[in-house]
């Protein structure tokens, strides 16, 4: 059984962030475990890694608090020189800190109780614990203040401190059709029926998105070169900042009528200029095997001012 490559201990008052820390650290990649008495950090580990993992020594995260069942500030210390020590394993603190008022303010907003004053105000068990977690903030090489950080400010400051490890987000293009309803896991949403549908050349009807004629057909349209090119251009914009917002999964889906030709067609393209700007996409077509029956569509004016309905 390999060891994590390192671990981190994170701790410090209730309220302070530790529940968010230690989410956004699984997000990075870290095995993350909360209010795990240290006395079964050996038994853990030894034990497998969790299934499905891709990375049995990655770094693992445990919280732990006032809560925690068996909590003393000096034997956890003592705990960690060992493995330190004894088994060589890099161990390091995160303590988590806030201002008084600021804490009794966020258990008011929550309308929480402190653990260490269920019946009492928030402030004397925030008090109470200040005083029993001493020894770990003054031991902790990681120190981070949060009176002043929104949540989404702290998941900042994580990843640029313990992001080393972080994973890159998995990246879906994907072609939808709209008569089949909208993909529930889309971050964006591209809608290309404002070009020229080859459906209704008779010669492409069969044929999908992925076939040269019914490329070429839609590569035809006036719209389509500026519109593909602004479409890469947002997404080269967008995506780095989704990377650094944390997103674990970016789903892009282009979407036409029937889901076989000019969002297939897109799919295609974009994924290609993505993994040329170095990016990773991976294709999905989630209709393109769906049979072309059973809708409507008004096929457009011919030049004579009449608007036909067909089957499809």
């Amino acid at each position: 059984m390999s060891r994590p490559t390192r671990i981190l201990l994170v701790t410090g008052l209730s309220g302070a962030g530790r529940t968010t820390v230690l989410k956004t650290l699984e997000d990075l990649g870290w095995e993350a475990v909360d209010n795990l008495p240290l006395g079964l950090l050996d038994r853990l580990l030894s034990s497998p890694a969790p299934q499905g993992a891709l990375d049995e020594d990655r770094p693992l995260a445990i919280g732990t608090d006032s809560r925690t069942r068996g909590f003393d500030a000096k034997v956890i210390l003592r705990r960690v020189a060992r493995l330190r020590e004894e088994q060589q394993q890099q161990v390091d603190i995160l303590f988590l800190d806030a201002a008084d008022a600021v804490l009794a303010q966020r258990f008011s907003a929550t309308r929480r109780r402190h653990p260490l004053a269920i019946d009492r105000p928030a402030e004397d068990g925030i008090t109470s614990e200040r005083a029993m977690l001493e020894p770990l903030r003054d031991a902790a090489e990681h120190l981070i203040d949060t009176s002043d950080l929104t949540s989404n400010a702290l998941q900042q400051e994580i990843r640029r401190r313990f992001g080393a490890e972080a994973v890159e987000p998995t990246l879906v293009v994907s072609s939808f059709s709209y008569k089949r309803g909208l993909p529930r896991d889309a971050d964006l949403v591209l809608d290309m029926r404002f070009l020229r549908n080859p459906y209704w050349d008779e010669a492409l009807r069969n044929g999908t998105g992925l076939d040269a004629d019914v490329s070429a057909y839609i590569a035809a349209d006036q719209a389509y070169a500026p519109a593909l090119d602004q479409i890469e251009q947002l997404l080269k914009l967008l995506l780095p900042r989704y990377e650094r917002e944390g997103k674990s999964y970016i789903t892009i889906a282009f979407g036409c009528t029937g889901g076989r030709h000019r969002s297939v067609h897109a799919t295609e393209t974009i994924a290609r200029r993505l993994r040329a700007a170095g990016f990773s996409p991976t294709i999905a077509h989630r209709d393109l095997a769906q049979e072309q029956s059973g809708a409507q569509e008004r096929k457009p004016d011919d030049g004579t001012g009449a608007i036909v309905t067909v089957s499809k």
